[in-house]
């Protein structure tokens, strides 16, 4: 066996005669079984909180959007759509025309999109995930509002007696009064609400889902101008592959972008809290582990005799600092091993039983993932490591000959 290994694991597991010696390695112990449990607890409840977070749009947007690298609308041909027909990848695709609106209902008001949508995009969407209330009917009568428009206007489904009153200006170019366009500067129409879809607090605020032939004429849009083409990807299909042969078809001045892509902004932020929190917890480890220098130099000194010993023995200087740079390593490794069981036991039980609850319909959303045990091991380890390195290297010639 390793010498200095078989010295260090000794010394781990024997006590010292010195009681306020047991009591700094149990503490430096209890410290990095703590600061490892913390940290992974931490990233488990980032991990679903990212989860929870990316779930409103998981359900709202498509795995590929195709829409214009400039302007707001395009035209798609006869010969892209049978080429986008011919994808083998796509499951479904759904064409749609979006654009700012005013809605009114009995005296309220409120601004919002509406989206012109054709009859593949209930499919693509899985627009069922994120209805609410009533039927998704979508029709030339019919249409979908969000739960904020619906209680912000007091719409209800299927109230053919009050409907909802859409407006949207008429495009065109120079003077807005009403003499210069010879009439009203906006049309409208009206439209029955047939259900009331639910995500998010925002979203629910935003969209009004229309027929696209009855969006196209009330913006004044020729048939084949739209604004965006939503793709559903087939079941192990690689995205990336068939994001590039959809581009290939719609041609470069057409962008393609994974749903990932369309939300970059959401991920970069959640990606960048997620690092500050673990970077804030090494750091605090690091101030931890300040109590593995303290605690292996207080090992040196209680067992300087027995070092004196080994090295009149012939054991070097390196080989005595390796025995306490291994006993380090153990010490700080075991505690983060332990501490990550603990965590893992924690996380386990929230999952199976959800005693943390943010109200008392929603328990507090974790995500058990390997990588996160991966992550934690490393950095006490490392940290680990670095503290023993420092502590060992007070063994010196001169110490061990004082």
């Amino acid at each position: 066996m390793n010498f200095p290994l078989y010295i260090a694991k000794r010394y781990v597991r024997s006590k010292s005669s010195q009681n306020a010696v047991n009591i700094i390695n149990f503490i430096t112990f209890l410290v990095i079984v703590i600061g490892s449990a913390a940290l992974f607890i931490v990233l488990c409840g980032f991990a679903g909180l990212k989860t929870f977070s990316l779930s409103f749009t998981n359900a709202f947007d498509p795995d590929l959007k195709a829409i214009p690298a400039a302007g707001k609308f395009f035209a798609i041909s006869s010969e892209q759509q049978k080429g986008l027909d011919n994808l083998a990848g796509v499951a479904s695709y759904a064409k749609e025309i979006e654009e700012r609106v005013y809605l009114t209902h009995d005296q309220k008001s409120h601004v919002a999109y509406i989206k012109g949508i054709d009859q593949n995009y209930e499919k693509t969407i899985n627009a069922d995930s994120i209805l609410y209330f009533g039927d998704w009917v979508v029709n030339e009568r019919q249409g979908i509002v969000g739960l904020e428009i619906a209680a912000t206007l007091g719409l209800t489904p299927n109230n053919y007696r009050s409907p909802l009153t859409i407006l949207a200006l008429k495009p065109g170019k120079g003077s807005f009064s009403q003499e210069a366009l010879g009439g009203k500067p906006y049309n409208q129409f009206p439209l029955v609400v047939s259900g009331i879809y639910a995500i998010e607090a925002s979203l629910d605020a935003k969209y009004v889902f229309a027929d696209l032939p009855l969006v196209q004429a009330l913006l004044e849009k020729d048939s084949t101008l739209i604004s965006g083409i939503n793709f559903k990807i087939k079941p192990d299909v690689d995205v990336l592959d068939t994001q590039k042969e959809i581009a290939a078809i719609l041609g470069r001045d057409i962008v393609v972008k994974t749903r990932q892509e369309l939300n970059s902004t959401l991920h970069r932020m959640l990606n960048t809290e997620n690092l500050a929190t673990y970077l804030i917890f090494t750091l605090v480890l690091i101030i931890a582990l300040f109590n593995v220098v303290g605690a292996i130099i207080m090992m040196i000194l209680d067992k300087q005799q027995n070092s004196k010993t080994l090295y009149n023995l012939g054991t070097t200087v390196k080989e005595l600092r390796r025995i306490y740079f291994v006993q380090g390593v153990l010490v700080t490794s075991f505690g983060g091993t332990i501490g990550v069981l603990i965590g893992s036991l924690l996380i386990w039980s929230q999952l199976a039983f959800e005693w943390l609850r943010i109200t008392p319909s929603l328990a507090y959303p974790v995500e058990f993932q390997l990588i996160n045990i991966g992550i934690v091991l490393a950095t006490i380890v490392v940290l680990g490591v670095i503290a023993s390195k420092i502590a060992s290297s007070r063994i010196t010639k001169k110490l061990l000959t004082a």
